[in-house]
């Protein structure tokens, strides 16, 4: 009999064999009477400082039965709900399916196909992530910017220059699969169980190359510098791309996970007569506090206790129709340069899978939407995030620093003249500017509002030493392309968009299951021809 056991609390300092023994004693039975033991979920409850727990799931198999006695912590584990292999499709199929963009989507789809059989040609406008980790660091050193391999494009998609969070608000079958796939690609396995599981920014690279062999060895193969510039098309489905502008590769499945910042793309695709919706994101800013007074905030005086590491948060406060919320929150981590477009100063946050540097950092940010864009076009969303983009870059100082600033003094609109306890971590350069020109005045507004709200569930987080790092507007895409029951993309047969340049993901784990989902597709669809 095989069981799921749910609430295990256990102190800080229990181990393994501690934990077999509560989840034994909790069926009635002895530790030795358990067959096979394994933890399927485990979490901090830090509620009753300083009396910190972690509360665990496991999966264990016994031999015979129990009586559950309506326990609802106790129940039997469903073998069959496995999904069994889904059926090809019927509909003949010339030349492999070709994905754009190598980002989460775009490597989960190819990594399906390819294990059926589809030989999928994937054409990713960046460079392998060997390569573009040198032209990332290259960038923050010199604040030269290469505008096709950076941050947002190239290998592993903008996931790579983060912190390889794999939350998600989804509840999807898949999402287990993605993190055996990673595991796999040699995550840790700790991923599997965590409740907020993480890979890490150093970890995700080498990860990120090992499911690109996997996908090559089934048969699948990933073109680096290949930039999709437009789609041919005959009696409103797709026939093909052109890549770098001159090569034509005729396909009848094209797959578009090309991120969300591929605005270059998103207006060839206009051209090309793809429906774009404009679609509500978020903008602000990064805010570092020392890791060490989150630590203390959250945990307590078991802080500095070994076992419980960096520890993160997540706020959220509604005002007048809008919400600011944190985002991305790297503890231990960095504030990185993260622009695609020279002229523009953009960040975001990363962190190694040791979360060990000195400052923690988030997107501390507020939701916009179509009414604040100004305009009606279906790009208005881009345009607003290049607004204040720019804006960002001439108050640094307009050579690619980004603007900085402690939390009172953009309280108090005043340009910064030092810091205090907390230094940037930004990876680039940074000028002391006033952030309050950066950003919509609404914004601003609401931010401020927001810190002293955050401050009372997060004692510090109001800190006038907190550093801002402006700006952050990349929080997911401003657009979506709407698709079928099918899911293609509407009018456009062939055509799958997926993921969060479509507008159907906001993370790693959330664009990974929307590229299986869309393989999945093509393959109860179309089948396989030997001659690929």
């Amino acid at each position: 009999m095989k069981l799921i056991i749910n609430n295990l609390r256990m102190p800080l300092e229990g181990g393994i064999e501690e934990l077999k023994k509560t989840a034994a004693g909790k069926i009635g039975l002895r530790p030795g009477d358990i067959r096979t033991f394994k933890i399927t979920r485990e979490s901090v409850d830090a509620r009753r400082k300083p009396d910190i727990s972690r509360v665990y799931s496991v999966a264990v198999e016994i031999d015979g039965s129990i009586k559950l006695y309506g326990n609802s912590d106790i129940r039997v584990l469903d073998e069959s709900s496995e999904e069994a292999l889904f059926p090809g499709g019927g509909i003949k199929i010339k030349n492999r399916p070709v994905i754009i963009g190598s980002g989460p989507a775009g490597m989960f789809a190819g990594l399906l196909l390819a294990r059926h059989g589809y030989k999928p040609l994937i054409f990713e406008r960046g460079e392998c992530v060997e390569d573009r980790t040198a032209a990332v660091n290259n960038y923050w050193t010199t604040g030269n910017l290469n505008p096709e391999s950076n941050v947002q494009f190239g290998e592993g998609g903008a996931g790579t220059f983060s912190d390889g969070k794999l939350t998600t608000r989804i509840n999807d079958r898949r999402c287990d699969k993605v993190l055996e796939e990673f595991v796999k690609s040699g995550a840790s396995e700790e991923i599997l169980y965590k409740a907020k599981p993480h890979i890490g920014s150093d970890v995700l690279k080498r990860v990120t190359v090992e499911i690109r062999k996997r996908i090559e060895g089934f048969g699948g193969e990933i073109r680096f510098k290949s930039r999709m510039t437009s789609l041919k098309f005959s009696n409103s489905r797709i026939t093909g791309v052109i890549i770098n502008g001159t090569e034509e590769v005729d396909a009848e499945i094209v797959i578009l996970a090309i991120g969300h910042s591929a605005r270059d793309t998103f207006q060839s695709l206009l051209t090309d007569g793809v429906v774009f919706q404009r679609k509500p994101f978020s903008i602000g800013v990064r805010i570092e506090h020392p890791q060490q007074l989150i630590n203390q905030a959250q945990y307590g005086s078991a802080e500095s206790h070994p076992s419980l590491g960096a520890a993160d948060y997540q706020l959220f406060h509604k005002t007048g129709g809008r919400t600011a919320y944190s985002f991305c929150m790297c503890p231990g981590g960095l504030v990185v340069a993260a622009a695609s477009e020279s002229g523009t100063v953009v960040t975001n946050g990363m962190s190694e899978f040791a979360r060990d540097r000195e400052n923690a950092n988030s997107a501390f940010v507020v939701s916009v939407g179509p009414d604040d864009f100004g305009g009606s076009h279906p790009l208005a969303g881009v345009e607003f995030q290049r607004t204040w983009e720019r804006k960002a870059f001439e108050a640094g100082g307009k050579d690619n620093s980004a603007p900085v600033q402690r939390l009172k003094d953009f309280f108090e609109g005043n340009v910064s003249r030092g810091f205090g306890s907390v230094k940037p971590s930004y990876t680039g350069s940074v000028r002391q500017s006033d952030l309050n020109g950066c950003l919509p005045l609404f914004v601003t507004g609401i931010l401020k509002e927001s810190a002293g709200c955050f401050d009372r569930k997060l004692k510090g987080f109001a800190m006038g030493d907190a550093v801002l790092t402006g700006v952050e507007a990349r929080t997911s895409s401003p657009v979506r392309i709407p698709r079928s029951e099918s899911l293609e993309a509407e009018g456009i047969g062939g055509l799958y968009p997926a993921g969060e340049g479509a507008g159907y993901a906001g993370g790693i784990m959330s664009a990974a299951v929307d590229g299986m989902r869309v393989a999945e597709q093509i393959i109860r669809t179309y089948y396989y021809n030997e001659g690929f």
